[in-house]
């Protein structure tokens, strides 16, 4: 075992152990685990949400620019190199890795919940309040979400196939820490890096477990309870461990092409069977509002007023994409192999924020028709459940139990995807970044990973998930501005040592085509 390797299982045995202490905290101590959620939530949402709003719009920012730069046509590996997947196959990948169960949790629930409860503070249950509904659930699903996501995975796919590093989230930093200095801090940012995605997607994972046991309940009856959730997440765990141990061309392949077709073609259902016109209407006015007022809500906050609309909603959603963004930037960037990063930075804050909010006017829009203009209080129900909004909706629809069962089929099938990407991510981070990690490895996350979820959600429930991952981004956020920094520093110092390398090649050409001439002259008989 070398001395990297070493150092990287001192990362691993840190970060397993703070998480079993956080699981048998949970397990012997729910209640006081729960009100240090409640605790930790008050303190870290009323002093940091500036810090969140602010550095996640600075990421877009830099991310955009990135793409319309002269470092766009950078490859993120050879210049001769062709991307591994199709393009078909990697947005599948990033959707099904990126938004996971959290776009189903979510894609009727928040604009219910907005419609119910505007985010301005105005009148709920009004035609003017599903318009806002629309407006901040695009914004919250947008472009802000991959920007962090985007940023990971472009220094992480820049040091492995430019610079050829190990996938380490310490590399990234090499231009700011230097290579081969400061290890202890360099193992510090590693088990952060870890710990930090763990609970970031146990928050992914408990919310679609409890979505799950929410259409169960709805559609059989299956009881609420701790046992019923148990039983779900054992469930997943077998299937996700079988899905990590078939390697990343089968499992995470298979089922990202199988996540994506489902979801379209739910999408398509929808779209003709229900309300067509006014989604489409709907979906246009929402994009406009979204871009209109894109800087407005960034940096909306309400010192003013005291209303907490931005960080109930957006600081928590920032923090969650943070807290993930290890585990998605890493896979993100162990399937971009080869692309551009113009192309990068398209395909991945472009098109799934896209895929996302046609997703939420399709579902959201269905259901605030319904409510606007059949009478149907889904948002009543919504209140009385958040668990319930899918499966309340497709109660209006024909076909209502085929379709909820599909829609757990869709939910199973997204939660396999991420907990099997984040356990083959986390094996890789905790072992030197070996891109093909151990079996075992594999396994140990996803049983840790399942364990967390567990007494998150009998400790606190959703607000413990939230919280858990709300506090686990606050130092990493750091880590992410630093990164883009880092990034920056490579892409100018390489820009620069190509553009001397092309200088002194343009001058021994020229200089030899100098010389031709002359030895011809000296060689060539006079007449």
């Amino acid at each position: 075992m070398d001395k990297s390797s070493r150092m990287m299982n001192s990362v691993f045995w840190v970060s397993a152990i703070v998480i079993v202490a956080m699981v048998l905290w949970g397990a012997f101590d729910a209640a006081g685990m729960s009100r240090w959620a409640d605790q930790a939530y008050t303190f870290v949402t009323e002093a940091f949400s500036w810090f969140y709003l602010l550095s996640v719009l600075a990421i877009v920012l830099f991310c955009a620019w990135l793409a319309i730069s002269k470092y766009g046509k950078v490859k993120l590996g050879r210049d001769d190199e062709k991307p591994k997947y199709s393009y078909f196959a990697w947005i599948g990948m990033l959707f099904s890795c990126g938004f996971g169960a959290g776009l189903v949790f979510w894609g009727i629930a928040e604009p219910m919940t907005h419609f119910a409860t505007s985010p301005t503070g105005s009148d709920g249950m009004t035609s003017e309040a599903g318009r806002r509904a629309m407006q901040y659930s695009f914004f919250n699903w947008g472009v802000h979400q991959w920007s962090v996501f985007t940023i990971v995975g472009l220094a992480l796919a820049y040091i492995q196939f430019r610079k050829k590093e190990t996938g380490m989230i310490s590399d990234t930093l090499n231009p700011i820490i230097g290579k081969e200095k400061k290890k202890t801090l360099r193992k510090t940012i590693n088990t952060l890096a870890v710990i930090t995605t763990v609970l970031g997607v146990a928050t992914s994972l408990g919310m679609g477990i409890l979505q799950i046991n929410g259409g169960l309940n709805h559609v059989f009856a299956v009881p609420q309870n701790s046992m019923s959730l148990f039983f779900i997440t054992m469930t997943l765990l077998v299937l996700y461990l079988i899905s990590a141990l078939t390697g990343l061309d089968k499992g995470i392949k298979f089922l990202s092409i199988l996540n994506m077709s489902l979801a379209i073609g739910m999408i398509i259902v929808v779209l003709i069977l229900g309300p067509t016109q006014f989604i489409f209407e709907a979906f246009v006015l929402g994009l406009g509002d979204y871009i209109q007022n894109f800087f407005g809500m960034s940096l909306g906050m309400s010192p003013y007023d005291g209303n907490t609309w931005s960080k109930a909603w957006t600081v928590n959603y920032w923090a969650w994409v943070i807290a993930w963004s290890p585990f998605v930037g890493a896979f993100i960037a162990r399937i971009s192999r080869g692309r551009t990063i113009r192309e990068f930075v398209f395909g991945v804050l472009i098109v799934p924020p896209l895929i996302a909010i046609i997703w939420i006017a399709v579902f959201g829009g269905t259901a605030l028709h319904m409510d606007l203009f059949q009478g149907a209080n889904i948002a009543g129900a919504v209140q009385k459940d958040v668990t319930s909004a899918l499966f309340a909706t497709f109660e209006n629809f024909p076909m209502s139990s085929f379709l909820s069962v599909v829609f757990l089929i869709l939910i199973v099938t997204f939660l396999v995807t991420s907990a099997d990407s984040a356990a083959f991510v986390l094996a890789m981070m905790t072992s030197g970044g070996d891109p093909n990690p151990s079996n075992l490895l594999k396994a140990t996350w996803g049983i840790l990973m399942a364990a967390i979820v567990v007494v998150l959600i009998n400790s606190s429930g959703l607000a413990g998930l939230q919280t858990a991952s709300l506090v686990a981004a606050l130092p990493f956020t750091i880590i992410l501005l630093l990164m883009g920094v880092a990034l920056l520093k490579m892409l100018r110092s390489d820009q620069g040592a190509a553009t001397v390398e092309e200088t002194e090649t343009s001058s021994e050409k020229e200089s030899t085509y100098e010389r031709v001439p002359i030895r011809s002259a000296l060689t060539t008989p006079k007449k």
